[in-house]
Order: C-alpha cells, then structure tokens, then sequence
C-alpha cells in the first residue's frame, strides 16, 4: 500500500533534519505538554509540520489539533 500511495502522489517522501525537528518536538513538549497533555508521537508529528511549513494540519486527535492550533498550524475541521 506505501509503494502504491508513493508512485500515486498520495503520500510524499521530503527531506528534514531529524535534529532540528527534535529540537522542536522537545520545545512544543517542554510548552504544551503539562496544559494540553500531548503524547510523544503527537508532538512529534506537529514538529515535523512546522519544520516542512505545512499549509494544513490533518488530524482526528482533539490533543494533536489544539497543540497544531496554538503553533499557529491551519486545521481544517
């Protein structure tokens, strides 16, 4: 299913820092943690969009879109 989804466009691959978004990560769970109650993978996920400059955040998780919303990430929903 990856492979298919890649050779469709539906999924992309990009390039980041895995550094930098860690950096990030530890940042967000450092601000939003304690008062939003985020998980690891949560957090993680909305650093990687900050670091690639997503126009829109997608997610069914209300924790993951509140925190995407205070970093000023678009969710649509």
């Amino acid at each position: 299913y990856l492979h298919k989804s890649l050779a469709r466009g539906v999924i992309l691959e990009c390039d980041y820092e895995w550094k930098k978004v860690m950096e990030t990560a530890s940042r967000l769970s450092a601000e939003h943690t304690d008062s939003r109650g985020c998980r690891s993978m949560d957090v993680i996920h909305v650093a990687l969009a900050l670091h690639l400059s997503v126009s829109e955040f997608l997610t069914f998780d209300s924790k993951q879109k509140k925190l995407a919303q205070a970093e000023g990430l678009k969710v649509p929903l």
